[in-house]
């Protein structure tokens, strides 16, 4: 016997709420931000990411950690952590994890060369996906270092830049060149301008909490000018911000 018409009508209504809460969880995003002190809380700019620039129902962890090379960042047990918060938040989100190194990794005292940086990034951006989520490779954030001779800043994570762009084109893993679009920033705007963004006088590797949110913005226009499709529903605009950066003013 057919249904009445209520009946049909609420079955109907809990079909569509259904659809309507899987297309909620599907766009909810989980960052798991894994890095050295330019990502990390305290100096970096994870934390204004997660607090200015994701967009309510999503959400993340900074892991980021100071002085962290790409092999200390697994020996220490920190990624460990984050494959264990992949495991518990990807059946309610899309789990996407950005790794940034390098600043450490150059150091003669860390005893990582070029090519085991390049193993230990792919081995990050591997585990990652085998885990279920998402990885996302930043080159990583300029130093603020300017030289007198040409008034821009010192290019010394060139090799670093270039290594983590052959790991992410050489496996096809998404990947963002914050190096690039901080050093132009910075370029742009000199030396005084970017001093505003030390964390301590002096120090010009480091942000304070202000630099954090200027250079999170550039992290999170990259993802959306380069991945718009999958992140301009789950991040945050902010215009007048976006357009000082664009413009190369000082913010």
């Amino acid at each position: 016997m057919l249904k009445s018409l209520p009946t049909l009508l609420s079955a109907l209504a809990a079909v569509i709420t259904s659809v309507n809460c899987e297309s909620i969880k599907a766009s909810a995003v989980y960052w798991l931000l894994a890095g050295d002190s330019t990502t990390a809380p305290g100096g970096g700019w994870g934390d204004a990411f997660l607090s200015t620039t994701v967009a309510s129902g999503s959400s993340g962890h900074n892991y980021g950690k100071s002085g962290a090379t790409t092999a200390s960042f697994r020996a220490g047990g920190i990624w460990d952590s984050v494959v264990s918060d992949i495991n518990s938040h990807k059946s309610a989100y899309d789990v996407y994890v950005t790794i940034q190194f390098g600043h450490n990794d150059q150091k003669e005292t860390s005893g990582v060369t070029v090519a085991q940086y390049k193993a230990n990034l792919l081995r990050f951006a591997q585990e990652t996906s085998n885990a279920g989520a998402t990885p996302i490779l930043l080159t990583p954030l300029t130093r603020r270092n300017f030289a007198s001779s040409t008034s821009n800043v010192t290019e010394n994570l060139v090799e670093q830049r270039a290594a983590t762009i052959d790991v992410a084109t050489a496996n096809n893993i998404k990947w963002i060149d914050l190096n690039i679009a901080s050093m132009n920033y910075v370029n742009t705007i000199k030396r005084d301008a970017a001093s505003k963004y030390n964390l301590a006088s002096g120090d010009w590797t480091h942000l304070n909490e202000w630099g954090g949110v200027v250079f999170a913005r550039i992290v999170s226009d990259l993802l959306v000018e380069k991945y718009g499709g999958i992140f301009e529903s789950v991040t945050k605009p902010n215009a007048t911000l976006s357009a000082l950066i664009k413009a190369g003013q000082p913010a």
